[in-house]
């Protein structure tokens, strides 16, 4: 689905243009999963707007099925790590903006929106405002926008950041289970190596201008809940995240 090609990206100050990274090429196949992870300033979001169509690379391209992507599609969704909601609207009203935005009718978007809402186990909040929400429902809010479009591609800019523990892995097994269930391709954003590796079959590393990706193996190919819980208990989930460590602090 996706092809990268020598992609590299730059910025400018006073003048002077200065490298991000450069000479990133990969690939992501339909329904798979990858996982980017590196220090600040590495060029992890603006790698993840590159493939979005909301930034133009400095060299190379991303193609998606086969065309070049130079704007944003509407089977991309990006979910920005601050969520992203307006708050003068009610959660159902937020849910449903990219539909009513796009022209379809009240019936139309009640058929999309209440059975993902009811999905994220928020639909009896649909008339709250943001300020009434929790963190992590907020963050549900914006999944259940992204979705009600029906994606192919799902792009995450460390959406769980601000969440604590227990959300932070309840909404990591929710977006497993959504990707799965919905055979979507996630390109994924963190500074967390455990969230990279849960979430990612393969995570790529940007470090400095340079960048490497790791395959992540699992001992079980069953994708049920909970063979997917059991694997972030292993001792091969603890050693991939060490690994990536250690990588990044060499």
């Amino acid at each position: 689905m996706i092809e990268i090609r020598d992609l590299a990206a730059a910025y400018s100050t006073n003048g002077v243009k200065k490298t991000i990274f450069e000479g990133l090429s990969l690939d992501a196949a339909a329904g798979t999963r990858l996982s980017v992870i590196g220090p600040s300033g590495s060029g992890k979001t603006t790698f993840l707007y590159i493939v979005s169509g909301l930034k133009r690379p400095e060299r190379g391209e991303v193609l998606f099925n086969g065309e070049p992507i130079r704007e944003p599609r509407r089977e991309i969704a990006i979910i920005l790590q601050h969520y992203g909601l307006l708050p003068w609207k009610t959660v159902f009203e937020n849910a449903s903006l990219g539909l009513k935005i796009r022209g379809f009718s009240g019936q139309a978007i009640s058929g999309v929106v209440f059975p993902i809402l009811k999905a994220l186990e928020i639909g009896h909040l649909l008339d709250r405002y943001p300020k009434q929400i929790s963190g992590g429902e907020k963050q549900r809010v914006a999944i259940a926008r992204a979705l009600a479009m029906s994606p192919s591609l799902l792009l995450l800019d460390e959406p769980f950041s601000s969440l604590d523990a227990l959300n932070r892995e309840y909404l990591q097994n929710l977006i497993l289970s959504v990707c799965q269930q919905r055979a979507l391709t996630l390109i994924h954003v963190t500074h967390s190596f455990e969230e990279a590796v849960f979430l990612g079959e393969r995570v790529l590393v940007m470090k400095g201008q340079g960048h490497q990706l790791f395959p992540i193996k699992r001992d079980d190919d069953a994708r049920s809940p909970e063979a997917e819980a059991d694997f972030r208990k292993s001792d091969l989930f603890h050693s991939h995240c060490n690994r990536l460590r250690e990588y990044l602090k060499g």
